[in-house]
């Protein structure tokens, strides 16, 4: 069978909390662990996107629809869908499995 959830792959969230959103592979595990016997994954996304921003928002309100959220989750396989997309940044070094 060809992998073809490897890290840096962009993927969407099918099931749970984050459904819908945007996630990056960051280290895959294809097969399982001793706690999780199943193929998964560590991604990356992103929690809360920024909304739009008007004129006659003040600094604050403005600052609150700029930020943007993020997540660090263990994935089953079966709930992601992979893009057509790759991250060219490498994070693997940046976050880990220890960082849950």
């Amino acid at each position: 069978m060809v992998k073809f959830l490897k890290p840096n792959k962009a993927v969407i969230l099918l099931q749970g909390r984050y459904a819908g959103r945007k996630a990056v592979i960051i280290k895959s595990f294809d097969d399982g662990t001793r706690e999780r016997p199943y193929g998964h994954c560590l991604v990356a996304g992103i929690k809360k996107y920024p909304n739009k921003v008007i004129r006659k928002d003040n600094t604050k309100k403005t600052a609150k629809k700029s930020r943007v959220k993020a997540f660090i989750k263990l994935v089953n396989y079966q709930h992601l869908m992979p893009t057509r997309y790759t991250h060219d940044v490498d994070l693997k070094d940046i976050v880990t499995a220890d960082s849950l």
